[in-house]
């Protein structure tokens, strides 16, 4: 049990790095920074670049590192995060998001996606204790952690730029009042902390003996997890939640083994987020409701599309496109519609509801495992299946995602993208039911009334059914007074509130709706791919889903359909590689972000002042 401590304690070590990092950012800026998960994965490339390409030794390849993920660091603030200074903090947190996209992919196309060995220039198991071998490597990470952290506590208490930290941390238009840069004080939280990301690549690297491009985004997460542990905005509190989570962590996967990692980490952020939001030092967070009006819906409206329009466009997808289009881009067509029934049905809670979520991996598993399941093991016919998957989907995701609904703005979206990997891992990890990462084989192809859809043009054209269904009852209800109660919530929940409205309910429904959608959608996907495993419902596929969303407008259902063909179809069209076409959405994400937040189906609304 010894050992399992020190793993602990050795992991908890860059989680605390990492948890510093994400707390002093949002303490001074009240974002929270997706992107370092990839300044941490880019820290490790870079050190071990420096190291075995360059042949430098450690301590200079560490201050190189540090230095030039610092840099990345001002560059995220200054290009995504300071320019949606006066939008809501979930427009940031978006444009984090899709910088984090950017730097991970450019990351793996300059130096490549493979994993490689870090050098061993540290011995890793020189030293016995109690009969726990550790090595030098052990013992200059740890001390180094404690050094950067009386180091960073010494700064913030006595020099004259912590203290603007901390004076901007507690309020910043006071701090500018009292003559305090405040832009320039943020510019250098994202510095120090993404250098800090950077150490915890090098840390990782020299214990892992592997690192790779592509262990960022587990990484960031696992890192805001401990940084929630503690509280947010609190560094002694992440520097004990890295630890605590090292630890909760070793044990578990002792006791439970490694496949319980993503569960045992993304329960405890769940839990957290549920039970003490505020974490074990930091206050309870006074956040009002931070609604997505301010950022894409107040400044516009989407563009009136009358019913012929859409049966117009349905009617050519329905005849032109199997007429005109090879056997390939029909393929590409049933995941462009797959995935736009998906974000259709997210524009009812994101758009009319206010509310971003971001899990939605989750749903859409839970749907195609259960259709799966019952078509392969019990001879269920596929529309029954696929239904019962929607329904599923949505009654679990609704039981899952219930407590959520008395936190507000940003930590819900947090809170839903811990539940949708919680499902994943729950899904791996049911062997007897799902096969764990082995997946189901031999699912069978969609069955209506006797007839097999055997034909990809087949397939295409079911598809388009049920795309043409959800926009049907998602514009219906949109336009219904239901619709008119969502859009009071996503306007303003504090005035919705006071008219009567339960806010809570009216977006658990919402999301219902939209779990029970995506979770169709996940069925339809499992009988066109034949086999699934739970590495097809990953981060990247919610990330895709909400840069969909966001293209077309938030609450648009028809503008969301294009965004499904622009983001899916034209990187297929394009032949580009999986690496490519991640760092298109993500610098489409950020453009959309900074210069059309409203959506391209949106009418910008400008205020016209009378002469």
């Amino acid at each position: 049990m010894f050992d399992t401590l020190i793993a602990g304690v050795v992991h908890g070590n860059a989680y605390a790095l990492l948890a510093v990092g994400i707390t002093l950012i949002f303490g001074v800026t009240n974002v929270i920074n997706f992107a370092h998960g990839a300044v941490f994965a880019l820290g490790s490339i870079l050190g071990w670049w420096f190291i075995a390409e360059l042949g430098l030794p450690l301590w200079p390849a560490i201050v190189l590192v540090v230095a030039i993920t610092a840099l990345v660091g001002v560059a995220i603030d200054v290009l995504a995060v300071h320019p949606l200074r006066k939008a809501p903090a979930i427009a940031a947190l978006l444009a984090t998001v899709a910088a984090g996209l950017i730097i991970e992919n450019l990351t793996q196309i300059v130096f490549g996606p493979e994993t490689r060995p870090f050098p061993q220039i540290l011995p890793t198991n020189n030293f016995q204790l109690g009969g726990v071998r550790f090595g030098t490597s052990d013992l200059v990470m740890f001390a180094i952690t404690l050094v950067v952290m009386g180091a960073l506590a010494g700064f913030l208490r006595f020099s004259r730029y912590g203290l603007a930290i901390r004076a901007t941390a507690q309020d910043p238009d006071a701090a500018a009042q009292m003559g305090i840069g405040v832009s320039r004080i943020k510019v250098l939280a994202f510095a120090i902390a993404s250098g800090l990301g950077g150490l915890a690549g090098i840390f990782v690297g020299l214990y892992n003996s592997n690192i790779s491009p592509t262990s960022g985004t587990l990484a960031g997460l696992t890192g805001f997890v401990a940084a929630t542990i503690g509280g947010l905005g609190s560094i002694p509190g992440a520097v004990i939640g890295g630890f605590a989570l090292g630890i909760v962590e070793a044990f578990g996967i002792y006791t439970f083994g490694d496949g319980y990692r993503d569960l045992i980490t993304f329960g405890v952020l769940v839990a957290f987020l549920v039970l003490r939001p505020g974490g074990l030092l930091a206050k309870v967070p006074a956040i009002s409701a931070e609604p997505l009006t301010g950022t894409f819906l107040g400044i516009g409206r989407p563009i009136r599309v009358r019913w012929w329009h859409a049966v117009l466009v349905f009617a050519a997808a329905a005849i032109v496109v199997p007429l005109v289009a090879d056997n390939y881009a029909i393929v590409v067509g049933t995941q462009i519609l797959a995935y736009a029934i998906v974000a259709v049905s997210m524009t009812l809670i994101a758009g009319s509801a206010g509310q971003l979520v971001i899990g939605q991996a989750g749903p859409i598993a839970i749907g195609a495992y259960t259709s799966a399941v019952l078509t392969v093991n019990h001879d269920w016919p596929f529309l029954a299946a696929a239904l019962a998957g929607g329904v599923l989907a949505a009654v679990l995701s609704s039981i899952l995602a219930a407590p959520l609904w008395n936190l507000n703005g940003h930590y819900v979206a947090i809170a839903t993208l811990g539940i949708g990997i919680v499902i994943v891992a729950v899904i791996r990890n049911w062997e007897s039911l799902t096969r764990g990462s082995y997946g189901i084989f031999g699912i069978p192809v969609p069955s209506i009334l006797g007839h097999e859809f055997t034909e990809n043009t087949e397939v295409y054209l079911l598809d388009l059914v049920f795309l043409a269904i959800t926009l049907a009852v998602v514009v219906g209800i949109q336009r219904s007074r239901l619709g008119v109660a969502l859009r009071a919530v996503g306007a303003d929940e504090v005035a919705a509130r006071s008219s009567g409205i339960p806010v809570r309910d009216y977006k658990a429904l919402a999301f219902a709706i939209s779990a029970l959608f995506s979770g169709i959608a996940g069925a339809l996907l499992a009988h066109q791919y034949s086999y699934i495993d739970p590495t097809v419902f990953n981060l990247p596929m919610s990330l895709l889903i909400i840069t969909i969303l966001v293209l077309g407008g938030t609450g648009s259902p028809y503008g969301a359909v294009l965004g499904a063909v622009v983001l899916i179809g034209v990187p297929e069209a394009l032949r580009l590689a999986p690496e490519a076409r991640i760092l298109l959405y993500g610098v489409v994400l950020l453009l959309i972000i900074r210069f059309r937040p409203q959506g391209v189906l949106v009418r910008s609304d400008r205020v016209r002042i009378a002469a």
